[in-house]
């Protein structure tokens, strides 16, 4: 807020929590730019509504709640904030891959009740992770940080990426991504350079191949017309039933029903969720669920994160109202 109050007027729309509609639209009507949060839903109408705005800077890597199409056709600049949360997220990651896979919340809500009578052979037993695949969906920054955190667990790491979910259904595509597999399998081919991580020789393959060989299954893509309930019914159906499902990219990834049937009827063995398909609701039949681990999208709340994620956006607006080119220009 210092860093703006150098630069120009500031018109503050809530201290705390979601930001009315109503404000919202009221709030952009004579002003230049706008710094908005993933809770502000950024259509055709606000940008209608705020004739002068010549950029909207939004604070978090993903800009799904910003109308890109309208921005471009107004020539409103858009930008978001990379690199800065990629640390904080895999971090996150790696915790619920351990509290749902090690069962902790569950066993911590066990002591809690005065259940814990002492130590027994066969109490809360959960999965190691020594020796088992890691999946990883979608390998751009946050899905190679995740990466070099297997090093440490002695995991075994394979990933596809965004192209192999927008090309799932292509026999060509398909079968390019399974030789290189096989080609790395054998010694032969280089290693995709993005894919290089010390201590581990990622493969690539297939989505099906990666639903079905993975242990853990983590989900590191943006939400997108060919990202929407990708994960769906058929997917749990093609994971081990031992598997553990985490997600700290989008809800709307993720087939919220179909997830329910899965851990309930133990298709899978487990889920990390920092992220929901109707966020801030959550289907009531998640908070019953022992095998599900349920975080309040805080993938990035770490004091040091968060102050790097405002002064990021606060930068990417100052430097287009300026007329320079924002540094994580999207649009």
């Amino acid at each position: 807020m210092k860093r703006l109050a150098e630069f120009c007027e500031i018109e503050v729309g809530t201290d705390k929590g979601i930001l009315g509609r109503q404000a919202l639209l009221s709030g952009v009507r004579e002003v230049d730019g706008l710094i908005s949060l993933i809770t502000d839903n950024i259509d055709s109408e606000v940008m209608e509504a705020g004739p002068g705005l010549r950029v909207i800077a939004n604070v978090g890597v993903g800009y799904n709640n910003v109308d890109i199409a309208s921005a471009q056709q107004k020539g409103i600049l858009v930008t978001n904030t990379p690199d800065v949360l990629t640390d904080a997220t895999a971090d996150l990651t790696w915790g619920l891959i351990l509290s749902a896979s090690r069962r902790i919340v569950e066993a911590d809500a066990f002591v809690r009740a005065g259940k814990f009578d002492g130590w027994d052979l066969n109490m809360m037993l959960g999965m190691g992770l020594t020796g088992k695949a890691l999946g990883i969906i979608g390998y751009g920054r946050i899905g190679r940080a995740v990466a070099r955190r297997a090093v440490g667990f002695g995991m075994s790491v394979i990933y596809c990426t965004r192209d192999d979910i927008a090309f799932r259904d292509d026999p060509q595509h398909n079968s390019l991504v399974m030789s290189r597999q096989a080609a790395m399998r054998a010694g032969s081919g280089p290693l995709n350079q993005s894919a290089r991580i010390d201590g581990l020789s990622p493969k690539r393959v297939t989505l099906d191949q990666l639903l079905e060989w993975a242990d853990i299954v983590t989900l590191h893509v943006p939400l997108a017309a060919t990202t929407q309930h990708l994960i769906d019914s058929a997917s749990f159906n093609r994971m081990k039933p031992t598997a553990y499902l985490i997600n700290t990219s989008r809800g709307q990834i993720v087939d919220e029903a179909a997830l329910v049937d899965a851990l309930k009827n133990h298709k899978i063995g487990g889920a990390g969720l920092d992220v929901y398909e109707k966020e801030p609701q959550i289907t009531p039949e998640l908070l019953t669920l022992n095998n599900a681990v349920l975080l309040p999208h805080i993938g990035s709340a770490t004091r040091e994160t968060r102050i790097a994620m405002a002064l990021l956006a606060v930068e990417n607006a100052c430097d287009a109202l300026a007329g320079r080119a924002p540094r994580n220009q999207v649009s």
